[in-house]
């Protein structure tokens, strides 16, 4: 288990990840993550994957095209 801390950073906030966390996600600064919610509510870091990328990208076509259908649902 790692701590860490969110500081504020002009209007943003930011995470600092360690040396050590940045080895284990195999991650250099700059390069693109994700960060995930899980059934559990936990969020999960992963790395940047293209397909899931291209699916994401596909997926907020979908629901902006259907916006009005998915609120209703909502």
């Amino acid at each position: 288990m790692f701590e860490t801390k969110i500081r504020k950073i002009g209007y943003s906030a930011v995470m600092t990840l360690s040396t050590e966390m940045l080895a284990i996600l195999d991650a250099r600064e700059g390069d693109p993550h994700f960060v995930v919610r899980g059934d559990d509510e936990r969020l999960k870091i992963t790395a940047h994957d293209p397909a899931l990328a291209e699916a994401l990208a596909a997926a907020e076509i979908v629901m902006g095209e259907n916006r009005d259908l998915l609120q209703a649902l909502a």
